[in-house]
């Protein structure tokens, strides 16, 4: 079989790599101005840990809001981990780079979705760094919060 050059694992890894980027700054030098992140993970993604009942709550996907209360940021090489407060109850997530579905920072309309499909899973679960395509897209929440969380239209933010 003839070599390729592979763009959407490339592109998935240059993505990463600017998330990673940011929360490296924010976690060094705090959020700027308005700037906060919808951030949507794959809760079943290898390497997630969040509390059991966060877990059963959000089974398959949950996001996240960093914006006013969060601690204890820290930036890894392959994903992050953060503190945040769900009900006046502090827990400690951690997030694998590869888990991430979107990345919308609302302040600036600026927003990353990774796309998989079928395929692209399969190819994943062969292959340790498979990589669906990261693409531009407007900043949209996937789903709406289960549970006691408020539902926020993103509309609301843009200027």
């Amino acid at each position: 079989m003839a070599r390729t050059i592979d763009y959407g694992n490339m592109m998935h890894r240059a993505m990463r790599g600017l998330i990673r980027q940011v929360l490296g700054d924010v976690a060094e030098h705090g959020l700027p101005g308005e700037h906060h992140f919808f951030i949507t993970f794959d809760t079943k993604c290898d390497g997630v840990e969040v509390a059991e009942w966060l877990m059963d709550l959000y089974p398959s996907e949950m996001t996240i809001v960093i914006q006013h209360w969060y601690d204890n940021l820290v930036v890894e090489e392959d994903g992050f981990r953060i503190t945040l407060n769900f009900g006046d109850q502090p827990e400690e997530l951690a997030i694998p780079y590869t888990a991430i579905r979107t990345f919308v920072d609302p302040s600036v309309e600026f927003g990353l979705r990774f796309e998989t499909t079928e395929m692209e899973t399969e190819e994943e679960d062969a292959e340790e760094d498979g990589a669906p395509m990261a693409e531009d897209v407007d900043p949209e929440p996937e789903a709406a919060p289960r549970g006691d969380a408020e539902v926020v239209n993103l509309d609301s933010f843009r200027k």
